[in-house]
């Protein structure tokens, strides 16, 4: 067989397969060798691609391997005789449990109808870098250097797309290509596909085939053979995606270094750790990581022990034995917390009691405020809440609603303002966020009905079952106050606010504002940490502006979902606090 050279190319597909040597991951023939770059390493900002078939002698790609900088992921594809690559240095290289899928593209066949709702194009600026970035973060993927990814970008080795919702505008996924050809001068004339990821709660169906498709159809253009791609063993989604469009298993395998971003790859997982859910699981990632032992105590309840030399930890997600009985108590009723909020000189809302039958004070309170808040006044995940009551009859009925959820009730005014959660870790602020209502987008099509299960089965996929938009009297209620019935059908881009509170569980979404949080709030949140002694807390806000000083202190939570605040190293900072001895500097 002989190989397909770079220099021929198509711009159509040919009608008959290419001769190609098939032979990437095995010793390159003295036919491949001729013109071919030596010992090819790729900088793509979050780590190097090491291309094996170009190294004449694997002892340099040990050598490559090694010069892995801290933080970063390389990666090593198409090692000839990986196995005897990894006994060159067992201690220190393991074979990725990975599958590599093959595109040919000369079989390839574009789709004959649109994906509708996003649109696909290569990268525009520096700042779409960091929305990237972003992507990244949330899919908990190493994230990459801006600077490094965007010189790259301006050279034609390397193609960077990204997928924008035609709704709203917004980066919603991206994918990397690497030209193989402008690389090393491949005979093979082939292309790789790297990091592919999309925005679980944002990005239409879709978004994740248009982005492979406009990947491929690119390198058809430029007439390479292939496009292959890594994709993790127990990625089923993925791997149905790469099969459905015509992607097939080659024999390639990735070596990569023993590292501590590794360490789930190639140590044993803990019995159990697959059955957490996404605030705990991130948890017993980072411990891993740092070599901290980790044993799933109670799956169900997200209830870990981390062990390390003869220390041991029980968590809760974020909750640990580091946080007292009294703190808990001080956060799980909202009377004690507004109370010590008071004394350590905290704004928080005008508030009465409320129950056994006497709402005197709570109506004299709506009266004055002409709009209240009803909670219970323990409680979590914004059970029992009601918000914007203005009348007497919905007040009485917010009170029994309330009632069931716990005997004791609180009315509050109606603070306007920004929902704004602060997560403070050993009282220092790590993280802030704008919590926001759920919300749908109209696509012109779809009633408001199936625009919300669609959000919600989004929701839902990316939190791992946490997050899901009910459809119940409420949510019809706030359509309704949006001038659309739950049959109609809003105009492409139309946002339809579903919920009224902005709590995560009922599908609210979260926006990081920490760069941009006032030095007075923050103040304020470490003020309110130590008055409560707690050592993780959300804590939660209501402002007018992040930016500006105005705030309204509305609870303190025990257990805040680390999971919701990427890219801030809110998990990393938690670690920290149970085993100071594992930071890294």
């Amino acid at each position: 067989m002989t190989p397909r050279l770079a220099g021929h190319r198509r711009r159509t597909a040919a009608t008959d397969p290419p001769s190609l040597t098939n032979r990437s991951w095995q010793e390159p023939s003295d036919h491949q060798r001729r013109g071919m770059d030596a010992d090819v390493v790729l900088d793509l900002g979050w780590g190097r691609l090491v291309f094996g078939q170009t190294f004449s002698d694997l002892r340099g790609i040990v050598l490559a391997l090694r010069a892995e900088e801290t933080g970063r992921r390389d990666i090593c594809i198409y090692p000839r005789d990986p196995h005897v690559l990894v006994g060159l240095a067992p201690d220190e290289l393991f074979i990725d449990p990975s599958y590599t899928y093959r595109l040919d593209l000369y079989r390839y066949r574009p789709r004959h109808d649109l994906i509708r709702g996003v649109f696909v194009r290569t990268v525009t600026s520096l700042a779409e870098m960091e929305q990237i970035n972003e992507i990244y973060a949330r899919n908990n993927m190493v994230v990459g250097d801006p600077e490094t990814m965007w010189a790259n970008h301006r050279t034609r080795t390397f193609t960077y797309l990204v997928a924008v919702d035609r709704r709203t505008g917004r980066v919603v996924g991206t994918v990397t290509g690497v030209d193989h050809v402008l690389a090393f001068d491949d005979p093979e004339g082939g292309a790789s596909l790297w990091c592919l990821a999309v925005h679980a709660q944002d990005a239409p169906p879709g978004t994740g085939e248009a982005l492979v498709r406009v990947l491929a159809e690119r390198y058809v253009g430029r007439g390479r053979s292939y496009l292959d791609l890594s994709v993790m063993h127990d990625n089923t989604g993925a791997i149905a995606l790469y099969r459905k469009l015509g992607f097939h298993r080659t024999p390639a395998v990735c070596v990569k270094r023993k590292n501590p971003i590794n360490t789930p790859l190639f140590s044993r997982r803990p019995p159990g750790l697959e059955d957490v859910n996404p605030y705990a699981r991130i948890i017993a990632e980072e411990a891993l990581r740092r070599g901290v032992r980790v044993e799933v105590t109670d799956p169900e309840w997200g209830e870990l022990r981390l062990s390390l030399g003869g220390r041991t930890v029980l968590t809760r997600e974020s909750l640990s034995e580091f946080t007292t009985a009294v703190a808990m108590s001080r956060c799980d009723d909202k009377r004690v917390t507004r109370r010590i909020m008071e004394q350590a000189g905290v704004r928080v809302p005008r508030g009465v009691r409320a129950g056994d039958g006497d709402l005197a004070d709570a109506l004299h309170l709506l009266a004055d405020c002409g709009e209240v808040v009803v909670k219970p006044a323990r409680g979590e995940q914004g059970r029992g809440i009601t918000v914007g009551v203005h009348e007497e009859p919905a007040l009485e009925r917010a009170v029994t609603f309330a009632q069931q959820f716990c005997p004791d009730v609180l009315v509050e005014e109606l603070v306007e303002g920004d929902d704004l959660r602060v997560v403070v870790i050993d009282h220092e602020v790590v993280a802030a966020a704008v919590r926001r209502p759920a919300e749908v987008v109209g696509d012109g099509r779809s009633p408001v009905t199936d625009l919300v299960r669609a959000t919600s089965r989004r929701r839902e996929r990316a939190t791992g079952g946490e997050s899901r938009i009910p459809l119940d009297d409420t949510t019809a209620e706030v359509v309704s106050e949006s001038g659309y019935g739950m049959d109609d059908v809003p105009p492409s881009g139309e946002r339809i606010r579903v919920r009224r509170t902005a709590n995560l569980h009922t599908g609210g979404t979260i926006e990081d504002v920490t760069d941009r949080l006032h030095p007075d709030i923050a103040a304020a949140a470490v003020r309110a940490s130590r008055a409560i002694g707690i050592p993780v807390t959300g804590l939660d806000f209501l402002v007018p502006d992040v930016e500006g000083p105005e705030h309204v202190f509305i609870e303190a939570n025990e257990r805040p979902g680390l999971a919701n605040h990427e890219p801030q190293p809110t998990v990393e900072r938690f670690v920290d606090l149970l085993f100071p001895e594992t930071r890294q500097r």
